[in-house]
């Protein structure tokens, strides 16, 4: 029987995901592709050290809504519908491998090109390339010329097609199923703020994934939208532009989580035309703007959980860091310590991986990140990563 080979950080101060500060003095002992213990550094038993001095280590961060077939080009739908699909499964597996070396070790993704991001998943989950853990959604379901028609989306009218399109997404390994409940910006024709599945379409798209035991995330903009996905019993609402203080208040009763991805029209407005985005795109992230933000902090006032999400791949919104995500979150209200728990215990509990991922804890998968400085005080220290490590596997050792 082989041994299972045993790794010692230390040297750095931790900050373990459980809400509380850094605390120094602690070794991590990894074991295979866990966590077998978190000890005082002298206690440490033998095996492969690593010396973290002077850096916080924290659980690898956690990305709630990626695009792994969208490269973040002024235009990414019309590149990747025009490039030959084994062109877009190795990009996707370039950008896999770009997100986990940023330290992000866990990714949901949330529409991709004919179920490319699942083998990339698999590959992963495999040892066979380097990335961080990955869920995926298939296609989503939206009506027929609905937001993401044209891109992700899988066309479905009335609750029995609805229902026929979850389970195809099941049968191809779905891990989660996603719903285009409102329009969007990234598709012509269609308006933020309109609802577009019905609520007996949203509803038993819900039911059938509770029944194979799949969580569920809405791209939801519009109020009346967002209100189906309430009464239909949603997991997470994608973006929440129109957010109201009622809507607000029950999700945070209810316990839907909000991933507003700010960083993505963000994103658009900044580079705008010029940059050569689609006009139709720039005019409704421009319109969006300030209420977008307005929405976040009715959120963050009424006590909604709310996780980390960047729609990478979007227009001029790459995939690898989560830091211009999480600068808005702290400049919309808030604290970094807040948010880089929104990155990761909060994230992985949103995911149902609580009990795989998110903390520094015995028992957990290995998904850790070293940085120097301390991001519970200055956000940006995430981008200075000097060590990451994946269920176990190092993806990035910069160690002096």
């Amino acid at each position: 029987m082989t041994a299972v080979e045993r790794t010692i950080l230390t040297g750095a101060q931790l900050l373990d995901g459980s809400g509380g500060g850094p605390v120094p003095g602690r070794a991590v002992v990894v074991e295979g592709a866990r966590i077998s213990a978190v000890v005082a550094a002298g206690d440490a038993p033998s095996g492969t050290t690593l010396r973290l001095d002077g850096l916080t280590l924290l659980p690898g961060l956690v990305n709630m809504h990626v695009h792994l077939c969208f490269g973040g080009e002024p235009d990414p739908a019309t590149v990747m519908l025009r490039e030959p699909y084994p062109m877009t499964v190795i990009k996707a597996v370039l950008r896999a491998r770009q997100t986990v070396e940023a330290g992000v070790t866990t990714v949901r993704d949330l529409g991709g090109r004919d179920y490319a991001e699942l083998s990339v998943r698999d590959a992963i989950r495999a040892g066979v390339i380097s990335g961080p853990r990955v869920l995926c959604a298939g296609r989503g379901i939206c009506m027929t010329g609905g937001h993401g028609w044209n891109m992700i989306g899988r066309e479905s009218d009335g609750p029995d097609e609805v229902r026929k399109a979850v389970r195809e997404q099941l049968k191809a390994g779905a891990d989660v199923i996603k719903l285009f409940a409102t329009g969007g910006v990234m598709t012509p024709g269609v308006e933020p703020n309109s609802a577009q599945l019905t609520a007996d379409e949203v509803r038993a798209a819900i039911e059938e994934a509770r029944k194979a035991g799949r969580r569920t995330a809405a791209h939801a903009m519009g109020s009346d939208g967002i209100a189906n996905c309430l009464d239909g019993g949603i997991t997470t609402i994608e973006h929440g532009v129109f957010l109201t203080e009622a809507l607000c208040t029950r999700m945070a009763r209810d316990g839907v989580a909000l991933v507003p991805t700010l960083i993505a029209p963000h994103a658009i407005a900044a580079g705008g035309v010029a940059a050569g985005i689609p006009e139709y795109a720039v005019r409704k992230s421009n319109a969006v703007a300030e209420r977008h933000l307005e929405a976040f902090r009715l959120a963050l006032r009424a006590g909604v959980t709310i996780v980390a999400g960047t729609d990478a791949g979007t227009p001029l919104n790459p995939h690898g860091t989560l830091v211009p995500e999480l600068g808005l979150m702290v400049k919309g209200g808030m604290t970094p310590a807040d948010v880089v728990h929104s990155a990761t215990a909060a994230a992985a509990r949103v995911l149902g991986l609580d009990h795989e991922t998110g903390r520094i804890a015995p028992g957990l998968a290995a998904d850790l990140l070293a940085v120097e400085g301390n991001p519970a005080e200055r956000i940006e220290a995430l981008d200075d990563v000097r060590f990451v490590m994946a269920q176990g596997r190092i993806a990035v050792n910069r160690l002096k």
